[in-house]
């Protein structure tokens, strides 16, 4: 890939694996400097010393709210302003309902929503007063086709739905671009808790992604002109109906 993002700095939430990973790999040849930003110290310093000298490790505990609210300037220090924002980090629970468990919603509804949420209100300021940059948000299919084995997540994204639209025309005037790219099932660890029939049945029938799908996806969003957003960016394997 040529250098398209050349000159620009990009910051990733769960960065450390899957797709925010994927994303990181794809800004880094496109000749942007990328914050890589999670919990995990040691896998994100050994990331970061893998990917060279433009790759930077922060880490971020997303479920400490204070801890999000004061990235922005983290983020600074690492790389100066700041174009891009890609809110990806996230997680899955699936199951039915009746015999779920609150507390775990509770976790994965902060980290999905509430995190995210609070994470672009940290680094948007930084955009409106540079009248520039991009915010992408990891959703899913779930976000716009509920799906009945999994309605929890499916409420999450659905949360993230509504956020990307309206925000979109609240910072629209200031030059500032926010959408979502919404796969359908990627080989991540957010499928850990799938069962090992399903997971096995989806493998064989190809109806898995891999995270380098949904990086290609994001990179066309960031790359079209200055004056198109691309607000929903549906990604799905060909054999799942949907």
């Amino acid at each position: 890939m040529s250098e398209v993002l050349k000159g620009k700095s990009a910051a990733i939430t769960g960065a450390a694996s899957g797709i925010g990973l994927e994303c990181a790999r794809a800004m880094l040849s496109a000749g942007a400097k990328v914050v890589l930003i999670d919990r995990a110290e040691d896998r994100l310093k050994t990331l970061c010393t893998e990917l060279g000298a433009n790759a930077f490790p922060l880490v971020v505990d997303l479920l400490d709210g204070p801890q999000v609210s004061g990235i922005m300037p983290r983020i600074e220090k690492l790389v100066g302003k700041l174009d891009i924002f890609h809110a990806n980090a996230g997680a899955y629970i699936g199951g039915a309902v009746a015999e779920g468990d609150p507390d775990a919603w509770d976790r994965m509804l902060n980290l999905n929503v509430n995190a995210a949420f609070r994470s672009v209100h940290a680094v948007l300021p930084h955009m409106i007063s540079r009248k520039a940059g991009d915010i992408i948000f990891t959703s899913s299919i779930a976000g716009v086709v509920p799906v009945v084995w999994e309605p929890i997540y499916t409420a999450s994204k659905f949360a993230v739905q509504a956020f990307v639209h309206s925000t979109r025309r609240q910072i629209s005037q200031h030059g500032v671009r926010i959408g979502s790219v919404l796969p359908g099932p990627v080989v991540t660890a957010l499928l850990d808790d799938w069962p090992k029939s399903k997971m096995e049945e989806a493998l064989a029938n190809g109806s898995l992604m891999q995270p380098k799908e949904v990086a290609d996806c994001v990179m066309f969003m960031l790359t079209r002109p200055s004056n198109v957003t691309v607000r929903d960016l549906v990604i799905l394997p060909n054999s799942v109906d949907l």
